[in-house]
């Protein structure tokens, strides 16, 4: 069977399907993609199902080999060096890797994740009906834990693809991550309204500590006005917690399944991959919508991919030197007055 053999793997990268879903209340976290937009359009470049299960490639990188057989895949990212047998590529690319060949993933200026999709199907056993990896529970992906070098992953089905890279044009991934929707609630009733203001103007710092766990933010306390403490309750990928030094945290995809500080306010479905991308540092603020209104952005999203995700040839512009001191330069060329 065509498979992936992985030669190198940084921290953080895992596989992840659309999340497992429908155990909360047994306290199994859906774990799932960070970027589920960007998710979602590698696996529409290869002709998946959206929520099927692809390699999330966090900025540690990633390098894996084709072996046994050629397979398509696309590859899609905002600013990640990718490769391809040491030739650059465009960061979000569709190419078969034939066997042998080497695709290589390294971080780039922006962007914390990216996903490798491939035509056919990664070839692991669902937990629970999910191939999602969460590692602190050890469930699903490949025995539950993030990839490593010497891992082998079949690809059942395999088929080729582009002859020649493609590079993916999908303008909805450029997302600016420096205002972040959300609706307020459920408990900001906790807050003053000028703690309100505060919370959504910021601006705040994305700091390096996140991880998929939570996103923390830095910057100035905000001020309870009822305590820190309320009884536990569910969260959701996005709910937003204000714990006792008045610094948010934004609950991500292996979040808790039950949580006791007080949610301010939950991201909106579509910003939650726009604010996954937002490497350590980066300066953002908040915009308070109605329901209604997080309701018409995710069907705006879902559109986006009900299409074929466009593509244009790739022109190379960096020719080894013994290849170009193969091919004749000279013939052709004359003095002007022809």
């Amino acid at each position: 069977m065509t498979a992936l053999v992985v030669e190198a793997a940084g921290p953080g990268i895992t596989l992840q399907d659309g999340g497992r879903h429908g155990y909360l209340r047994y306290g199994i976290t859906a774990a799932g993609p960070m970027d589920p937009l960007m998710h979602a359009t590698a696996n529409r470049a290869v002709g998946n199902p959206l929520d099927a299960t692809a390699i999330e490639v966090s900025t540690g990188g990633l390098t894996v080999t084709a072996e046994r057989g050629a397979v398509g895949i696309a590859m899609v990212s905002r600013s990640f060096r990718i490769a391809l047998d040491g030739a650059a590529l465009p960061d979000a690319v569709a190419v078969t890797l034939e066997p042998g060949q080497t695709l290589t993933v390294r971080a780039g200026a922006a962007g914390a994740w990216g996903y490798l999709a491939v035509r056919g199907r990664i070839d692991v056993a669902p937990v629970l009906g999910s191939t999602a990896t969460h590692t602190r529970s050890g469930l699903g992906g490949l025995n539950g834990r993030g990839l490593a070098a010497g891992d082998r992953l079949p690809v059942a089905e395999a088929r080729p693809g582009e002859v020649s890279p493609h590079r993916l044009i999908a303008p909805w991934l450029d997302r600016d991550p420096k205002e972040i929707r959300v609706v307020l609630g459920p408990q900001d009733d906790y807050f003053a309204p000028d703690q309100i203001a505060a919370f959504l103007a910021g601006p705040w710092t994305v700091s390096p500590r996140g991880d998929r766990m939570a996103c923390f933010l830095d910057g100035t306390p905000l001020k309870h006005a009822k305590g820190h403490d309320i009884v536990s309750d569910g969260v959701a990928m996005g709910a937003i917690q204000v714990p006792g030094n008045g610094l948010p945290i934004i609950l991500m995809a292996d979040r808790q399944s039950t949580g006791g500080y007080p949610k301010i306010a939950t991201v909106i479905g579509p910003d939650l991959g726009r604010l996954a991308q937002a490497q350590g540092g980066t300066l953002l603020s908040f915009r308070s919508v109605t329901v209604a209104e997080a309701v018409a952005a995710r069907r705006a999203e879902r559109d986006t991919l009900r299409e074929p995700v466009p593509r244009e040839p790739v022109v190379r512009t960096d020719f080894a030197s013994d290849f170009l001191l193969g091919l004749n330069l000279v013939d052709g060329v004359t003095d002007g007055r022809a």
